[in-house]
């Protein structure tokens, strides 16, 4: 008995070593496939694994892997490889054999194609820029101005006497400037002829710009031509302040942080009276240029929100007499203007991959001219109110869409004697827009967009399709199109006087090649832009008797090219840009078309920069060329039918750091002298011997000198103010 009982208890040990070995055996599940991209080439030494547990292999040099499992059940099989998105297959285990699994490339990659046509990014955190903050105002020609800067750019014409923005063959106001995504209405300070004017706004308060020279977002609009976007600084590095003593002012700012707000003040007052007592020059001023400025930008983070407050006041006042070849004594001329502009707006990650951005802005701006005995007063205030959400729906489809509503209110009164007149206009625009960003693979994106408009107004509605295409066509260039219909209602100079009319039209067609590496970057863009419905009128100058129609029409087409390098020469930062423009219009009073007299044939800027560390100090340089502009010399048949002489002038700036943080900077504009012509003013009536007589229309000064102190005093003790020169 004691045997058989034996024999039975080792029967049944392996009876049940038999079924054990069985479940082990027969328990494991074999997962098996490829793995290749998506063009078929395989993948080697790719990661493929059970999501939680410790099963998984690598892919072998033909790309195959194999591997088993106990696993049962619904699983998740993860596949990863650098700069390739992870895959992921949830199944049941026992289908997961001879799987042939592609993998797509990660888009967002640092080498992922870039939509760039039209558009130039000026940011320290942007995939491919061709300016830095820093570029904005160290530039010598700049004085401390980012439209000056901007204007060594292809694209944009030189027109010295105005100050402003002219691209691409359109006029200062086809530009549209905002702040944090806000318009602003009035961006510069209001002057007079031959004076220029400067952009109202410190670049100091600003970490980012992108300027679009055509063929941009269909989140932006009333901008025929292009827009200037300025973002403020999200979080300041640390608590500062920064004094400044300039030949011509003096400056004061000061930056404040706590645990989840900061807040940021600069102060300006600038007045020429010393400087032209020292430096004379062409106007006969009653009272030089005196303007004051304040800002400040409060922000305060809220849970994964940002809120940002930005304020700036500003106010401009002078008188002098102009020289007119019509009055011996000249033209007396008085401007007083202020201004002020706030704009709120706030961010917020919503969860979900859904993100909010909503922000509203005012203006309101006086002005005060006196012309003679004539006194004009304009006053404007306008709103701007918007709202955007953007959904990331994955790594490749991005959707964005909001809406926003503009509203101005602007009269005009005129006084002369017993003459008194009120002009002014209501003008209220909706606007929509919708766009996707698509990113088929690193070598190809697509951003599609509409833009819809109804101005109560004109009780006139529009549509705006916008898109823009990028091919990678090397690991360091690719090719990028863009074309987009553009809207922009006329500006206050027409609509105080007639409110009948349609919005003015361009269409834009971009073609763009882009090369950047080893900081090297090449641009080079053809593109053409077609006007309709522009503005036409039948009187000298416009007035309250004048007929205005949309009848008006007009082309520009041309080439870019920009080329920066700070590699090839130790210390030495450099870029070169040209553009050529071929335009012509037919438009306010032209009797025919013709090339405006704001626009160049050929510009041409230089710009370089470079730091000797024996001697603590930066030395830049900028030239900048600009062929002829038309004028019309009554003495001979035609309009507009003559140029005037080329304009060249380089500029030079030395910045001396005599500490860490005191900084002794000095500038000259048109070192050479060069006497540039503006134009021509020919009199209204001809001479006994029937020649109409002219006078050459010159810059107020052939040259400008600058010399200032800056100390800057930081938690650090090394911040200094050397970006802001």
């Amino acid at each position: 008995m004691k045997d058989l009982k034996a024999q039975i208890k080792i029967i049944v040990c392996l009876s049940f070593l038999a079924s054990t070995l069985s479940l082990s055996v027969f328990g494991q599940t074999v997962i098996s496939g490829k793995v290749t991209e998506n063009n078929g080439v395989s993948i080697p030494g790719a990661n493929v694994y059970l999501e939680g547990t410790y099963d998984g292999v690598s892919t072998d040099d033909n790309g195959n892997f194999s591997f088993q499992t106990s696993e049962t059940g619904t699983q998740t099989l993860v596949v990863s490889f650098l700069s390739f998105e992870t895959y992921t297959l949830v199944a049941d285990v026992g289908k997961m054999q001879r799987l042939t699994i592609k993998l797509r490339e990660d888009v967002n990659s640092l080498d992922t194609v870039v939509i760039s046509a039209g558009t130039f990014e000026a940011s320290d955190n942007s995939k491919v820029s061709v300016l830095k903050p820093l570029d904005v105002v160290t530039t010598a020609s700049a004085l401390g101005d980012f439209v000056g800067a901007l204007q060594t750019l292809p694209g944009t014409t030189t027109v010295s006497e105005d100050g402003r923005l002219f691209v691409r063959g359109g006029d200062a106001g086809e530009t549209q400037i905002f702040i944090d995504g806000i318009r602003v209405f009035t961006p510069y300070s209001p002057t007079t002829n031959n004076i220029p004017t400067r952009g109202r706004y410190s670049p100091f308060l600003f970490d980012g710009i992108t300027f679009s020279t055509g063929g941009y977002s269909a989140e932006y609009g009333q901008a025929l031509s292009s827009v200037l976007l300025l973002n403020t600084i999200d979080e300041p590095d640390q608590e500062k302040t920064d004094i400044a003593i300039m030949t011509v002012g003096g400056g004061l700012g000061n930056t404040q942080k706590w645990k989840n707000s900061s807040l940021s003040i600069n102060a300006t007052y600038i007045n020429l009276a010393p400087y032209i007592a020292i430096l004379p020059d062409r106007n006969d001023w009653q009272k030089p240029f005196e303007g004051y400025a304040g800002e400040a930008v409060f922000r305060q983070k809220i849970g994964d929100g940002l809120f940002k407050l930005y304020a700036a006041f500003d106010g401009t006042n002078f008188e002098l007499t102009q020289e007119d070849i019509d009055y011996s004594e000249g033209i007396p001329f008085k401007l007083n203007n202020s201004n002020f502009y706030t704009n709120a707006s706030y961010t917020d990650n919503l969860g979900d991959s859904w993100k909010l951005f909503g922000g509203g802005s005012f203006t309101h701006s006086n002005t005060d001219l006196g012309i003679f005995d004539a006194d004009l007063n304009d006053i404007e205030n306008s709103a701007h109110i918007k709202l955007k959400l953007r959904k990331r729906f994955s790594n490749r489809v991005k959707l964005s869409f909001g809406a926003e509503q503009f509203l101005t209110d602007f009269e005009e009164t005129f006084r002369e004697e017993a003459i008194f007149e009120t002009y002014g206009f209501q003008n209220n625009i909706s606007a929509a827009f919708a766009e996707t960003d698509l990113i088929f693979s690193k070598k190809f994106a697509m951003k599609l967009g509409a833009r819809a408009e109804y101005s109560a107004l004109f009780n006139d509605f529009t549509v705006s399709p916008r898109v823009s295409v990028a091919y990678k066509t090397g690991q360091h260039s690719q090719l990028s199109l863009a074309y987009g219909d553009f809207f922009q209602q006329p500006n206050s100079d027409v609509l105080k006087f007639e409110s009948k009319l349609e919005a003015q039209k361009t269409q834009h067609y971009i073609l763009n090649y882009q090369y950047s590496a080893n900081n090297r970057i090449f641009r080079a863009e053809a593109y053409r832009k077609q006007y309709d419905k522009l503005i036409k009128y039948n009187t000298e100058m416009a007035s309250f008797d004048t007929n205005f129609t949309n009848e008006g029409d007009g082309y520009a087409q041309g080439v870019d090219v920009f080329w920066r390098d700070n590699k090839s020469i130790k210390n030495v930062d450099y870029w070169v840009s040209y553009s050529y423009l071929d335009t012509e219009r037919n438009y306010l009073n032209f009797p025919t078309a013709a090339v405006p007299s704001f626009a160049n044939t050929h510009n041409v800027s230089v710009v370089g920069k470079y730091w000797i560390e024996d001697w603590k100090s930066q030395i830049g340089f900028s030239h900048q060329y600009g062929s002829g502009r038309t004028y019309t010399n009554p003495n001979e048949p035609g309009f507009l039918q003559q140029k005037t002489r080329d304009y060249h002038s380089t500029s030079f700036n030395w910045a001396y750091l005599i500490s860490q943080q005191q900084i002794l900077y000095f500038s000259i504009n048109n070192v050479f002298a060069f006497e540039n012509v503006n134009g021509y003013q020919y009199a209204s009536t001809p001479d006994a011997s029937g020649n109409f007589s002219r006078r050459s229309l010159k810059p107020a000064a052939d040259q400008f000198f600058f010399v200032g102190f800056f100390w800057t005093i930081s938690d650090d003790g090394s911040d200094n103010q050397l970006d802001k020169l």
